[in-house]
């Protein structure tokens, strides 16, 4: 047994082989520390890596990260008893109008495999939701998320709304938007602070938040 064996399973989307490697793992006495980074998180980035050079697509992706998922809701109370705390805080929802969330379940999946927390408020979420849920949580990051080219006024009022109140509401929060009727310069015009142009990209640019 080894924890290489937990990156190979992630990388074939095996589930339940995933979950049952990282309990054996535990039991074995393997730091839980590695068990996160080199059989969960490592998997992650290559995965990442393939959907962003185009040999891996969505339905991969998604299978991967919730094989990641399997041995993720087995170490988290372990990571809480261990102290391993968390690289950032996110909260992360569609915006409001905008009841789509397969892509922002992705994103939400890949950051958390990648060591953030994630607080994930759903669809339908305006600037206030936002707001409240970052200053409860202490969050680095609002990302925001929108399918259709109807939810981008919904997004640039939502960033508006989260950048008023860092000026002015004593928030201290980056904010990143994604989803496929938006762009970079889209971004950069309504005030968000980054545009991701992918799951993998957004994760990325998040690391890139808190670590400076």
């Amino acid at each position: 047994m080894s924890v290489a064996e937990i990156f190979d399973a992630v990388m074939e989307y095996e589930e339940e082989d995933v979950a049952a490697l990282v309990q054996a793992e535990i039991d074995g006495g393997t730091a839980v520390k590695n068990i996160l980074q080199d059989g969960l998180i490592a998997p992650l980035d290559v995965i990442g890596e393939k959907f962003s050079a185009g040999t891996l697509f969505v339905p991969e992706m998604l299978m991967a990260a919730e094989a990641v998922q399997a041995g993720l809701d087995i170490l988290r109370p372990l990571l809480t008893e261990t102290g391993v705390k968390p690289i950032g805080t996110v909260v992360l929802g569609t915006v409001k109008g905008d009841l789509h969330d397969i892509g922002k379940n992705l994103v939400g999946l890949l950051l958390e495999g990648a060591g953030f927390r994630v607080i994930d408020l759903g669809t339908d979420v305006d600037g206030e939701q936002f707001i409240s849920a970052a200053q409860e949580n202490e969050a680095d990051i609002i990302a925001l998320s929108g399918l259709l080219t109807t939810s981008m006024p919904e997004m640039e009022k939502a960033v508006a709304t989260v950048q008023d109140a860092n000026t002015n509401r004593n928030l201290n929060v980056k904010v990143m938007i994604g989803g496929p009727p938006v762009h970079h310069e889209f971004a950069m015009t309504i005030g968000a602070d980054a545009y991701g142009m992918d799951a993998p990209a957004a994760v990325e640019q998040a690391r890139e938040f808190v670590t400076g």
